[in-house]
């Protein structure tokens, strides 16, 4: 066993994380907004990365907190407004370098992401416990499906990625879209001991910087059982470069533009 590990870190060693930008370029512009995720990817962010929660009337809407108040113009519980008051708040000014924006719907970012000319991955990411329960895993599949990419050929060439701290969300995506990646994130022994992970048939795990720094044994682990790591929120250099060293797949931040060329130094 010690032997195959040794060799798949050398391995993974050998390519750089791909970066997943959190929020969109969240450092820069409003979190979950249009103008974060155009500035991701303009930075060259090979990943976004997005919070999703149904509205009353069902419609799936990247904010991360239960309710507005944080990140708008207005107050109130996600799960309780109609897509049609939340379009009616300013998601954007809060911010310091922000201007108005409107909400962003799941359906609005999968089509930025999937007309991006380069490939890029959606990781999008269920909020629980909530109040409509299974139905947003079951909402969400719907709009992958419509979108075409619920059922890619391989995981490997997936365009969206479903990932959650519910491991029974990330059971209901696997039950329900086997083809489909999924990343069950948490800190727990179980996760970083691949237990939690086989439990509910999760593709990768998902453990933040801090716990990567004192269990970096984890990422191996995680390859040996054929298991990706996504690894939350890498935004200082020492973590990037860390996170490289040990064979990290992908590093979600707040800043894609400077984790890029910290990755590649000199890169246009």
């Amino acid at each position: 066993m010690t032997d195959d590990l040794a060799e798949v870190s050398r391995i993974r060693r050998q390519r750089r994380p791909a970066v997943v930008a959190h929020r969109g370029a969240s450092a820069d512009r409003p979190e979950h907004t249009l103008a974060a995720y155009e500035l991701a990817l303009a930075q060259g962010a090979e990943g976004l990365e997005c919070d999703v929660r149904l509205t009353r009337d069902h419609q799936l809407v990247c904010v991360h907190d239960r309710t507005v108040d944080r990140t708008s113009s207005g107050t109130g519980v996600v799960s309780e407004m109609t897509l049609a008051q939340l379009r009616e708040l300013d998601f954007g000014s809060w911010h310091a370098r922000g201007a108005p924006a409107s909400v962003l719907t799941l359906a609005e970012l999968l089509t930025l992401t999937l007309d991006w000319p380069d490939p890029v991955r959606l990781f999008i990411e269920t909020k629980h416990p909530v109040r409509y329960g299974a139905l947003v895993e079951q909402l969400l599949l719907a709009e992958l499906h419509r979108f075409g990419v619920a059922a890619p050929a391989s995981a490997d060439h997936s365009r969206a990625v479903v990932i959650s701290f519910s491991p029974a969300a990330v059971w209901r995506v696997r039950r329900n879209a086997p083809m489909l990646p999924t990343i069950l994130l948490g800190e727990t022994a179980r996760l970083l001991g691949g237990s939690a992970a086989t439990a509910v048939g999760a593709t990768g795990i998902g453990p933040s910087i801090v716990t990567l720094r004192d269990h970096p044994d984890a990422v191996d682990r995680a390859a040996a059982s054929g298991r990706a790591t996504y690894c939350w929120t890498v935004d200082e250099y020492a973590d990037v470069t860390h996170c490289a060293r040990i064979g990290v797949d992908f590093i979600a931040t707040n800043h894609p533009g400077r984790v890029r060329e910290w990755l590649e130094p000199g890169r246009r």
